[in-house]
């Protein structure tokens, strides 16, 4: 196989037998300062690879650990307290004045809710328990009962603020798949006729 120079490397051969001149097309004299500017930015990155790990005041020190430890109670698992703390604010639709607990859940379980124990089991269970609904859903038209509820805080260190009814065979599935986090009766309280 023969070797072809390209029809860049021709021109500049030429023009150089000429007059001593080289006549580089805009296009390789523009490939060429590209070809060195990636040259240098390679040794940059290269050398930051190189160089070690800058000291790093929120990162572990000799003889300490990335793990929580039994001295500090405000974190179980690498989350700290104030990752998982919610408001949970609980209207019956029954007339009576909106129901507000709240709900700790990191290591010790801790707040007003009646059932925080369950509550904290059963979100640790959970992939993401405070995703809103799709806003393309398509639900079933069925009433599910007067009750609201209103979520905030946070959760997995991320924000929380989540509204949720009983309107419609989507929002119906939402409120039950929490269970224990709102533990108040729900549904329609109709008179048999």
């Amino acid at each position: 196989m023969k070797d072809h120079p390209s029809p860049h490397a021709s021109q500049a051969r030429r023009g150089a037998l000429k007059g001593g001149r080289s006549r580089t097309s805009p296009r390789l004299a523009a490939a060429s300062c590209s070809g060195a500017a990636l040259a240098v930015l390679s040794v940059l990155l290269l050398g930051a690879c190189a160089s070690g790990p800058a000291d790093d005041a929120a990162g572990p020190t000799a003889g300490s650990s990335a793990e929580p430890s039994a001295a500090d109670p405000g974190s179980a698992a690498g989350i700290e307290q104030t990752q998982n703390e919610l408001r949970i604010d609980v209207d019956r639709g029954d007339g009576r004045p909106p129901e507000s607990w709240t709900l700790v859940c990191a290591g010790v379980v801790e707040g007003t809710h009646p059932q925080a124990q369950a509550a904290c089991d059963h979100l640790a269970g959970m992939t993401e328990p405070f995703a809103p609904l799709a806003g393309d859903l398509m639900c079933t038209e069925q009433y599910g009962g007067p009750q609201t509820a209103r979520i905030t805080g946070r959760w997995a260190g991320e924000p929380v603020e989540l509204d949720l009814s009983r309107s419609d065979g989507c929002r119906i599935a939402q409120w039950d798949g929490l269970g224990p986090v709102l533990p108040i009766p729900v549904g329609v309280d109709a008179p048999l006729g």
